[in-house]
């Protein structure tokens, strides 16, 4: 059947924002504004402000933030890279694409890197850590960045899922080396297609950065200062991004309130977790709002039958798919994870009457 509930509604966002979604389409084809404009720089700007950093540099995706991060900071082979497998591939991609090799080490029930185990696995080859700041929700980077300066260790900070989560006041992607931010269209933030930004304060590196993503040139199309890649952001993603920033603290706002709701509506159900609400420490922001269940394959499939669209992140954990040769890791937590996890719908433009279908069928399904 037809969803009756997306996961995520993109047809309804540009239907609200519509004139000014073609307002944007519209100045830009109109002037000609490509590759490198005033809306790249404006959207950098305004991101690096928003964030705390002195730099953000924008790209094609954030997997090539991943990757311009590693490559930048000198990541290669014989080095050893810390993280976890309770993520995205392309954050280990990163380093084995570097020719370094990744460790990986368990999580929390929080989703994110267990703190406790990074030191016992530290060793004279390791280089750097990579922290993921899952489903809108930060690491401990007191810990990470402790850790780090103790061991001389690089800090590439994942905050793909993370634009306007905070630890202890501060906000995610402004406390590693570098940092990075995923567009994708699902994001909180995303654009019609791929995009990437990548955050520093270093000014060395931010101009390695640049010169990174645009075949080695910075200033001058006459210059090379490096062999490069050709991973720009897009000045049309750029612009309708900075258009979308306007309203992103009234989003963050919204899935919050979205999140309440479920922690109100969904508590008591035995047999289910509910997302981990965090403490002061924290500013959740709630790219996805995730629950549990040893039932987990007949809620999906419950839902769906009910015309509700969900998301597993991830069945398979990084280290158990086969072709990526990560077999050799022991990560209990992340498996157990892998097995109950469920992203329910989360999205501004979601009405209090559909989170409350949500609700409804997922109390129906635990009464049978």
């Amino acid at each position: 059947m037809a969803d009756k509930i997306r996961f995520v509604n993109y047809p309804k966002q540009y239907q609200q924002l519509k004139t000014e979604f073609d307002a944007v389409f519209e100045e830009v084809m109109s002037n000609g504004d490509f590759i490198m404009r005033r809306h790249l720089e404006e959207f950098e700007h305004n991101l690096a402000q928003y964030v705390g950093t002195r730099h953000a540099i924008g790209v094609n995706t954030g997997t090539d933030a991943l990757y311009l991060s590693a490559q930048a900071l000198g990541f290669g082979p014989g080095d050893e890279i810390i993280t976890v497998a309770h993520t995205f591939v392309a954050t280990v991609g990163a380093i084995v694409q570097c020719g370094a090799k990744p460790i990986l080490i368990d999580i929390r029930d929080d989703f994110n890197m267990d703190v406790n185990q990074i030191e016992q696995v530290i060793t004279p080859k390791t280089k750097g850590l990579i922290p993921v700041h899952l489903n809108g929700h930060a690491c401990d980077m007191d810990k990470i960045m402790e850790l780090a300066q103790k061991y001389n260790l690089k800090v590439i900070e994942d905050a793909a899922q993370a634009l306007g989560a905070e630890f202890k006041g501060k906000r995610c992607a402004s406390f590693g080396d570098t940092s990075i931010f995923s567009f994708y269209p699902a994001k909180m933030l995303g654009t019609p297609g791929d995009g990437g930004m990548i955050c520093t304060n270093d000014d060395t590196l931010a101009r390695k950065l640049r010169a990174f993503r645009d075949n080695g040139r910075v200033e001058s199309v006459d210059v090379i200062e490096c062999f490069g890649w050709c991973t720009r952001l897009d000045n049309l993603h750029a612009a309708i991004l900075d258009m979308k920033f306007k309203y992103f603290d009234k989003w963050i706002e919204r899935r919050r309130e979205i999140a309440l709701a479920y922690d109100q509506g969904l508590i008591g159900i035995e047999g289910l977790t509910v997302h981990p609400r965090a403490d002061a420490t924290y500013f959740d922001v709630y790219q996805n709002y995730v629950i549990r269940t040893k039932r987990r394959d007949e809620l999906v499939q419950h839902l769906r039958n009910s015309g509700i669209e969900v998301l597993i992140s991830w069945r398979t954990p990084l280290h158990k798919q086969k072709a990526l040769g990560l077999t050799h890791f022991n990560l209990p937590v992340t498996e157990q994870i892998s097995n109950e996890v469920i992203s329910l719908p989360m999205y501004p433009e979601l009405t209090d009457d559909e989170v409350q279908i949500v609700v409804n069928t997922v109390w129906d399904f635990f009464k049978k």
